[in-house]
């Protein structure tokens, strides 16, 4: 074979491998991710990924709504703002919250308030979706699209991913995808949103608000449980 028939085969595949990385670049970034230097897909969205000093919050402002996870009676009520598509927050769900729940949840000294905060237009069809699921699969719900960010958050067809998810709990694909479509409920998710950022000032997820009688602390990006076990006992 001539050297330059080689040259231009290899020309050839050269080029197709290129085309092949921009054109997964440009989808990957479509989705809100990213290829990293060691061919790690990685989340590119704003997230607060370093907890912060916290900051005062007067005890007066009227935080919006959210579905909640523990007693009433609790002495520290945590409200948590994030983003299906936040990775940070997916580990917070996968990692934290567990512990959370099993230290102080369920022994009644803290509740959970959590409010979707979405990002991104696919995190809020998953926020819209969790409000048809039955109220009492809540956080079963949340918890399962949190683990699963990865696959619903590269689809093709996220609204479909996302549909698939619902299944455990009580919802057929059709009625899913027709939930997701709910313009009424969506805009109420994108109000509490705007409320939660014009009170809180939040500039990404998650962020945290750690609130009882000894006052309010806003919390901005992930931390340690240590971090956290020492914020609750500080308020308990």
């Amino acid at each position: 074979m001539k050297l330059d028939i080689i040259i231009r085969r290899v020309s050839a595949v050269l080029a197709m491998i290129l085309i092949y990385l921009f054109a997964l670049s440009f989808y990957l970034g479509s989705k809100g991710f990213y290829m990293d230097e060691n061919n790690n897909i990685k989340l590119k969205i704003n997230e607060a990924n370093a907890a912060e000093t916290p900051h005062q919050l007067a005890t007066n402002v009227v935080l919006p709504w959210g579905h909640s996870l523990g007693s009433n009676k609790a002495k520290v009520t945590i409200y948590e703002y994030s983003s299906f598509g936040c990775s940070h927050c997916a580990d917070f769900h996968s990692n934290t919250l567990p512990k959370l729940q099993k230290d102080y949840i369920d022994t009644g000294k803290v509740r959970l308030v959590f409010t979707p905060f979405p990002l991104d237009q696919s995190s809020l069809k998953a926020a819209v979706l969790g409000e048809c699921v039955p109220q009492s699969k809540y956080f079963d719900f949340v918890n399962n699209v949190f683990a699963h960010q990865m696959s619903w958050g590269l689809s093709l067809n996220t609204e479909k991913a996302l549909a698939r998810l619902a299944e455990p709990y009580g919802l057929s694909e059709e009625k899913a995808l027709t939930c997701m479509k709910d313009t009424q409920v969506a805009q109420e998710v994108l109000n509490l949103r705007q409320e939660a950022s014009r009170l809180i000032n939040i500039q990404g997820t998650p962020t945290f608000v750690f609130s009882s009688s000894k006052g309010r602390e806003v919390i901005f990006g992930t931390m340690s449980y240590a971090k956290l076990q020492e914020l609750i006992n500080k308020n308990l």
